[in-house]
């Protein structure tokens, strides 16, 4: 028995210091893609892997075929045709000198869900969960997680996760936001619908930019300098410094490994711990956009976040102040094209800032994508400061997404709005010409809001719902969407 075990120890430790290229040999595919995922309906189907130098892989899919030869390096990829929803299930089959099949694959539509808390908190935590849970049969909606929380100084290549099928013994533990949103999506377009999430609690969003995001900001130039100092430092060999504000390091452990998957778009939940940037939020966003639709190899990838939920005391400033400038970054980021956000600052909760209600969350950011992407004629938007006007001792506030009109209105739990008639309108103040804010009057005066304080004869700017928690915010339009906080100055 002893000299038994001597000869398999022996033996194992000769086949340890074989050469290790021989264990590459085989030809692999990115783990993105896997058994019953979703790949993204009329746009090109990238896929790559590793290999051997110099090996020949063929991908085939949906009767389409492509052929390439690994790199020096051991990559590979080809991209394929675009294909269109067909309702079949499909194989892909990828051949080296080995063969590969990744059977069960939907064409559809792939969205990212990502963020910090608010998007990474889950089914089970939000409202209703046992009959949400219960009711996620949902085989046409397939999830990918990225799990646990990775930051790394280099990219890496590995996202870690698994394709599944959506249904109540997967669907817990996923994002509840990304979850209703695809839920909104599968039932109104009846198409697959692919959610792959990654997510962090407590992060800020310069970790989740890649390199080229911050360098297309010209605002953003003093990250750009510190990332160039971080690498000639690790270069030199030297103690690295840790790049300001975490940049680039989730992007490299939870993202990179994901690029340039073909989707349709990305939905973003974060900023509570950007909240002391303010309004420069508006440029953190712009370097995000802007980074992911490089590395994503999409100029129109669409990006939808949600703007900050109402939290904490209200502190009855008429200034405003706390959450009420990064909201207000939030709202200007909004200039970029293919952009869309969901006001949520009448679901929150004062003393939880991760409110229960996800469903609501969900639904005002799949209007967005019904609108932007799938051209469906609906409201998508709640009323969007627009401009101002002066007249005498009032100003005049104009919209863009007014819908049918402007109401007052209440939402109570994930009831519908409803309008409150001949309510005053709440959470407006006004600057007077000295620079002081006050509590102002409103009222709703067609498309406009007229706003005024009798005691301001020169009134300078307008502010609605400008602080952390704006409570009593009552400003909707007809089809019940609220109108986001902002301020004209």
């Amino acid at each position: 028995m002893i000299q038994r075990h001597h000869l398999s120890s022996a033996i194992l430790l000769a086949a340890s210091l074989l050469p290790v290229s021989s264990t590459f040999a085989d030809i692999a595919v990115s783990k993105v893609f896997g058994n019953h995922m979703v790949l993204q309906q009329g746009s090109p189907i990238r896929i790559w892997g590793t290999g051997d130098s110099g090996e020949s892989v063929t991908v085939s899919l949906g009767g389409k075929s492509a052929k390439t030869t690994t790199s020096k390096d051991g990559t590979w990829r080809v991209d394929l045709p675009a294909l269109s929803a067909d309702g079949k299930a499909h194989t892909m089959t990828v051949k080296g000198k080995n063969t590969i099949k990744l059977k069960d694959i939907l064409l559809g539509e792939v969205w990212i869900c990502s963020g910090q808390s608010n998007m990474e908190w889950s089914v089970k935590g939000s409202h209703n969960p046992k009959e949400e849970i219960a009711a996620a049969n949902h085989p046409q909606i397939r999830l990918f997680n990225v799990p646990g929380h990775v930051a790394k100084p280099d990219p890496q290549n590995d996202p870690r996760g698994q394709w599944q099928i959506c249904s109540p013994k997967t669907i817990a533990g996923f994002s509840a936001v990304g979850y209703y949103f695809g839920r909104e999506l599968q039932k109104e377009l009846k198409v697959p619908i692919g959610l792959v999430g990654t997510n962090w609690g407590g992060t800020r969003i310069e970790p989740w930019t890649p390199p080229v995001g911050f360098k297309a900001v010209p605002n953003l130039k003093d990250y750009v300098e510190n990332l160039e100092s971080v690498a000639k430092a690790r270069k030199a060999g030297g103690k690295a410094p840790k790049p300001k504000g975490g940049a680039v390091q989730i992007y490299n452990g939870m993202v990179h490994a994901l690029t340039p998957l073909s989707v349709r778009g990305a939905i973003w939940y974060q900023g509570e711990s950007n909240a002391g940037d303010g309004l420069r939020y508006d440029y953190l966003k712009e370097g995000l956009v802007k980074g992911w639709r490089s590395v994503f190899e999409n100029d129109d990838l669409s990006f939808y976040w949600v703007q900050l939920a109402n939290f904490r005391n209200p502190e009855n400033k008429p200034e405003g102040g706390g959450w009420g400038p990064v909201r207000e970054g939030q709202r200007r980021a909004l200039r970029l094209p293919n952009t869309g956000m969901a006001v949520t600052t009448d679901i929150g909760n004062a003393k939880d800032i991760h409110p229960k209600n996800k469903q609501d969350v969900g639904k005002r950011l799949a209007l967005w994508a019904f609108a932007k992407d799938y051209k469906k004629d609906v409201v998508y938007s709640g009323p969007l400061y627009k401009g101002m006007k002066k007249e005498g001792s009032k100003i005049r506030i104009s919209f863009d997404h007014v819908g049918s009109g402007l109401i007052t209105g209440e939402k109570v739990g994930l009831d519908p709005v409803k309008e409150t008639k001949g309510t005053e309108l709440a959470r407006f103040s006004i600057q007077d010409k000295a620079g002081k804010w006050h509590w102002a009057k409103a009222k709703i005066d067609g498309k406009t809001i007229v706003v005024w304080n009798d005691e301001i004869k020169s009134p300078q700017h307008v502010r609605f719902g400008y602080e952390s928690n704006p409570v009593g915010i009552n400003l909707y339009n007809k089809e019940g969407l609220p109108a986001s906080p902002f301020t004209t100055d």
